[in-house]
């Protein structure tokens, strides 16, 4: 799975790299080197203006979404929390996600990623966790593949209100390879840019098309490093959070 990442470049810069074309400055997201569930996160996406017709061309966009899906069906919001990550095996088709698949796909940019080992601590027989940050050996962002969706708040009549809808999204995961092998079993699945328009596309709707693209990364193009404990506490945060630590 992946549970929490690291995401601190401008906006300035993933409009550059991602060439967005709309992005607003007043969703300016703070660096973040703990990316937690139910953060507000950057994701990448292309619509339709609403006012337009339909023959206009999709705009990509930046735009700040909450991490974990909320179906549009769901009775309670709170249900986001679970739904961070879906699988690649079947991710078009269970029902919190296989509408999205369809319709709704983003890409969430990200430095790296977190994940932990679970070992025995000799002289006290205590489990302990050791964090590791994942990361493209080139320093280049990853660009993860997502999922976003649109859930109503039934409590707020004017459809106008911006409160009245919550915009969340999920990070898609496929077997780990790679130095995050040897970390844990799952990783989230990173798109490479000459797969961006396809994937982002809202009019691509051929689900085998949709799942070729989302193929496993090519060995040796990540690195794993262990990292200070204080990440396992969504509190802490800076970028002495990524830094090698020796392990124990």
């Amino acid at each position: 799975m992946c549970g929490r990442y690291a995401s601190t470049r401008s906006p300035q810069d993933l409009t550059r790299l991602f060439d967005v074309s709309d992005w607003r400055p007043d969703e300016t997201l703070a660096p973040s080197w703990n990316v937690a569930p139910t953060d507000d996160v950057y994701a990448v996406l292309e619509r339709t203006p609403r006012k337009d017709s339909t023959d206009a061309p999709p705009g990509r966009q930046l735009r700040p979404l909450r991490w974990g899906l909320v179906p549009s069906w769901a009775k309670d919001p709170k249900i986001g929390s679970r739904l961070i990550n879906a699988r690649v095996e079947t991710v078009h088709e269970k029902p919190a996600y296989r509408r999205a698949f369809a319709r709704r796909r983003c890409l969430l940019p990200a430095d790296g990623f977190y994940e932990w080992t679970a070992s025995k601590d000799a002289a006290t027989g205590k489990t302990r966790k050791q964090p590791y940050f994942i990361h493209p050996a080139d320093g280049q962002v990853l660009a993860l593949a997502g999922l976003y969706e649109y859930w109503r708040d039934p409590e707020i009549k004017n459809d106008d209100d911006p409160a009245a809808w919550l915009v969340t999204c999920t990070i898609i995961t496929t077997e780990a390879t790679d130095a995050a092998g040897r970390v844990h079993p799952r990783m989230p699945l990173a798109l490479t840019p000459d797969h961006y328009s396809a994937w982002l596309d809202p009019h691509h709707d051929d689900t085998e098309e949709l799942r070729a693209l989302l193929t496993q990364p090519a060995d040796g193009n990540l690195k794993a490093r262990p990292v200070t404990t204080a990440v396992n506490d969504t509190r802490n945060n800076g970028a002495h959070l990524i830094d090698e630590m020796p392990q124990a």
